[in-house]
């Protein structure tokens, strides 16, 4: 029998519940406060952490009720326990331990970013490992390599400065589309020309290639953007959009494919909340292709923050016999990628 695992997330503004079987999802529910973050640019910590005390009953209740189980049917609770708002994560990881106590089930407390790409899992009959994974949200930009999802990860490279996500967010709130960022400027984009304004691929010197070839810098396409909108009055937002994210998006696959074929891993796990970009999957889907790349990329309302990839990862330490996290533990705001779990 397989097991069942619910997994709770609460890094940033998402309270998100999901249960598993074994790699089967049974429910993802996602009560978001990102309306009432919205005036402000950004996400409010304070809000966010009150937002998740207020959701997350209700949430529980709802994956129970969607997944036609009951919380007695639980074999094992994950949660999040970092990387994130500090804040926002002690809401989950004290919901969770609360829960696993109840109930005398084991708790993971799991690493954000692993279960970003665990989530491939719930989607493909066949694992990834080995796999390079090219993460991508609004807090993280990294290249990976998973030779292991439950216990050996490998940052290859990291942004120096702004994510991906958060140059969007940037860039949309200059162009005035509203936050967030990354769904308004891939919307306004469509009607955009992404070749009409050449704006500048960040560490792609052939300096860079041979000194820090996988890492990401935004910074300066974010600086690009706005110098070229105070010189341009006439500019056609719509073509601003398309040309920045298309930069982005270039720059992003430029070092994703050369991690593979450095690597000599044929395949490529894109996750993290940029990962819904369409332009992102169309352009990664036709370089793939060409490259002779296996391309995993999981649904939309999969790679956003979700309860899920936290359920997913859960279930895979479970099933591959990782201890559990024993006693009572913190969260860990700046947890490294390459812990995959407390």
């Amino acid at each position: 029998m397989q097991p069942i695992v619910l997994g709770i997330e609460t890094s940033c503004d998402e309270t998100a519940i999901g249960i598993v079987r074994g790699r089967t999802l049974l429910a993802n529910v996602i009560a978001s406060s990102v309306d009432e973050h919205a005036r402000f640019g950004g996400v409010v910590p304070e809000i966010a952490s009150r937002a998740h005390l207020e959701a997350m009953l209700p949430s529980i209740e709802r994956a129970l009720k969607d997944s036609k189980i009951a919380l007695s049917d639980i074999d094992a609770i994950a949660v999040t326990a970092g990387p994130g708002l500090v804040g926002a994560l002690l809401v989950g990881v004290a919901s969770a331990s609360g829960l696993a106590q109840g109930l005398g089930r084991p708790l993971y407390g799991v690493n954000h970013l692993a279960a970003h790409v665990s989530v491939d899992y719930l989607t493909h009959e066949e694992p990834a490992d080995p796999t390079i994974a090219l993460l991508v949200s609004g807090g993280h930009s990294s290249l990976l390599q998973v030779d292991d999802i439950t216990r050996s990860i490998t940052k290859l490279g990291a942004t120096m400065d702004d994510a991906a996500g958060e140059a969007f967010d940037k860039i949309a709130r200059i162009l005035d589309l509203g936050f967030p960022g990354g769904p308004a400027i891939d919307r306004e984009a469509v009607s955009g020309s992404a070749s009409a304004i050449d704006f500048p691929r960040g560490l792609t010197t052939s300096n860079d290639w041979a000194t820090r070839p996988y890492d990401f810098s935004f910074s300066g396409l974010k600086t690009a953007v706005a110098r070229y909108l105070e010189s341009t009055p006439s500019y056609v937002r719509a073509d601003v959009a398309a040309s920045f994210q298309e930069a982005i998006v270039d720059v992003l696959l430029l070092k994703a494919l050369a991690a593979c074929k450095s690597s000599g891993i044929d395949s490529l796990v894109i996750a993290g909340g940029v990962a819904a970009n369409s332009r992102l999957r169309a352009v990664a889907t036709e370089r793939c292709a060409k490259a002779g790349i296996q391309l995993r990329i999981p649904a939309p309302d999969l790679c956003t923050d979700n309860g899920a990839m936290v359920a997913s990862l859960g279930s895979l330490m479970l099933s591959a016999g990782r201890p559990a996290t024993q006693g009572a533990f913190d969260a860990d705001s700046s947890l490294k990628v390459e812990q995959v779990s407390l």
